[in-house]
């Protein structure tokens, strides 16, 4: 009996085995942003139309994890910019907005993503990075402002 049950499971993979490895790759790849620390610390990446969405839709804090000369040369209306490298001991600046929205961004996305897994450990819980950063946005023809 259990060894008429082996036979067919050993039939039905071998009969079936592109199925289960477009099964198990599909499922890899849909797990692989996670797994990998694609958002950065589980923190989910959002375009810039999302990130409008998100602006729109409630009352967030825009984090510019840029250092201040980029922050100057143009940013997103009503950013705060904490430099990435002053972002741990000024971190008591953003206590307020634990439980709220925060979307983080630098220049192309990889400062941001090290800022929000600072921002995750801190037990922030509404955490967004933005996709592409700061040349997404301006790609997509989102407004900037100066000074």
């Amino acid at each position: 009996m259990i060894e008429n049950e082996r036979k067919r499971i050993v039939e039905f993979i071998t009969a079936n085995a592109v199925y289960i490895g477009l099964a198990f790759g599909s499922g890899l790849a849909l797990l692989w942003p996670m797994l990998s620390g694609g958002g950065g610390a589980g923190v989910p990446s959002v375009s810039p139309t999302e990130a409008v969405f998100l602006m729109n839709r409630s009352k967030l804090l825009i984090l510019d994890v840029r250092d201040e000369a980029e922050f100057a040369s143009g940013h997103i209306q009503g950013a705060k910019n904490v430099p990435l490298k002053e972002l741990t001991s000024r971190i008591k600046e953003l206590e307020k907005f634990k439980t709220k929205s925060v979307l983080v961004h630098c220049q192309r996305g990889m400062r941001s993503k090290m800022a929000c897994r600072v921002l995750r450990s801190q037990e922030f819980t509404q955490v967004h990075n933005l996709n592409g950063g700061l040349d997404k946005w301006v790609e997509a023809k989102m407004p900037l402002v100066k000074g």
